[in-house]
């Protein structure tokens, strides 16, 4: 059992691992605790390394598709190999705990090394770009340090979680996604310039949940039922070129969830949540000069709902997600949001799962669509109107803490004025965790 924002939730082997690097510490991390036994310190992670095939989309038959997550060859050719992690960096996570005065104290960080030859600083970001010229000999790889964060409290005052941590929105998607420990859709680490984590299924059926400078609060348990609300350090886009300005407001989320046991073999998991913040922009680039005039000041609201519904019975488990977003862009919170005016595009999306466990071994294959709108008639029509795909899996747990596994994963992006390119990938790997 591993515990969960104050809840628990039984996990198969290889997601506990998961999880280390997603919220904490999981059952089964190395514990050591002070000679008066006042604190605890744990440490948990994860190593997975995958060989990734991908047969992208031909330079000569693909389309412009703004946004699309389909690969695309290059001009030697449209098969692409590569050795790199999956749709999880490594993870090393450090905790440490105690309870003082009845209320439960506890500080955690988390480092993510990844194996990809890395240029850029960031471990997703690359400097160079070409066919494969990053990936040159006596490279190193990156250090994503996406994890900081203090919690107290006890489970009649609830928690208060403070620091840098995964968000709420789009947490139960990815956190259930059968590919987290595989690689799902290889996206840029199928190109030249391989980056140190997959897509999963991000931008296929959900945005990426993100880490967020956050402060929240999550009510005691109410016969399975809390709730979270809290404020966040705002984002700025990523694909806006204008000039963001400071912002006035925090963003806000907030979460519901709720898990009834229905019988000995059965439960019920649900939740619903909530997003909000504003983006602040100072005209600069030449398309919004042309338009509004140097130095004109625009903003627009991102909003987003999700909900999500997950049953297990037995060795079955299925769930299906939605959301929706105004203003809150497709693949990752508030890339391609806006037009570049401050015209919000709408997003939707949604992904559904079924696994089956037989002894050691799990079957699973789930299907992801996330749509984008125009922000109006003179948007450009080449933007990606629906990234769509269909992942299925076969995960071996051959002991307690390591996982084998193979996947295939067929892609297809399509833009608003018809243009559309597919991709196919598959890989074979091991995930182990501790």
């Amino acid at each position: 059992m591993t515990k969960l924002r104050g809840k628990l939730y039984p996990l198969a082997p290889w997601a506990a691992g998961v999880l280390c690097g997603l919220m904490g510490a999981p059952a089964g991390a190395m514990d050591l605790k002070t000679a008066d036994g006042a604190w605890t310190f744990t440490v948990a992670g994860n190593v997975n390394v995958h060989y990734i095939y991908s047969n992208c989309e031909s330079l000569t038959s693909a389309s412009v598709v703004a946004g699309g997550l389909a690969c695309v060859g290059s001009q030697s050719g449209s098969n692409v190999s590569n050795v790199g992690n999956g749709l999880l960096p490594a993870a090393f996570t450090f905790g440490v705990s105690t309870t003082q005065m009845g209320i439960d104290l506890s500080a955690h960080l988390g480092l993510y090394p990844g194996i990809a030859t890395n240029d850029g600083g960031s471990p997703n970001l690359q400097q160079t770009t070409g066919n494969g010229s990053s990936n040159i000999a006596l490279g190193t790889t990156g250090l994503d340090v996406r994890q900081v964060y203090l919690t107290f409290g006890n489970k009649e005052m609830g928690t208060f979680m403070f620091g840098r941590n995964f968000g709420l929105f789009g947490f139960d998607a990815i956190i259930n996604d059968m590919t987290l420990p595989g690689v799902g859709v290889a996206g840029s680490a199928s190109g030249p310039a391989p980056s140190n984590t997959t897509l999963g299924s991000i931008g296929l059926g959900y945005i990426y949940v993100d880490t967020l400078a956050q402060m929240n609060y999550t009510t005691p348990d109410f016969s399975g039922l809390n709730f979270t609300i809290g404020i966040f350090d705002p984002l700025n886009s990523a694909t806006n070129g204008d000039t963001p300005t400071g912002k006035k407001a925090p963003g806000f989320h907030g979460k519901l969830a709720w898990t009834v046991p229905v019988s000995s073999t059965t439960k019920f998991y649900g939740s619903a949540t909530f997003i909000s913040q504003k983006q602040n922009y100072i005209c600069s680039t030449p398309a919004c000069v042309a338009v509004l005039g140097a130095g004109t000041a625009y903003d627009y609201d991102g909003t987003g709902f999700d909900v999500f519904a997950k049953i297990d019975v037995a060795d079955f488990e299925a769930f299906a997600y939605y959301y929706h977003g105004s203003g809150l862009g497709t693949t990752g919170f508030f890339i391609l949001s806006d037009d570049g005016l401050g015209n919000k595009r709408d997003s939707d999306g949604f992904l559904v799962q079924a696994t089956y466990k037989v002894g050691d071994v799990k079957f699973g294959v789930n299907y992801g669509e996330s749509k984008l709108d125009l922000a109006n008639a003179a948007d450009s029509a080449a933007l990606v109107s629906k990234n769509r795909k269909v992942t299925g899996g076969v995960y071996y747990s051959l002991t307690k803490n390591l996982t084998l596994l193979g996947e295939i994963s067929d892609v297809q992006a399509d833009a608003h004025n018809g243009n559309k390119n597919k991709s196919t990938n598959g890989n074979v790997g091991a995930f182990l965790s501790f």
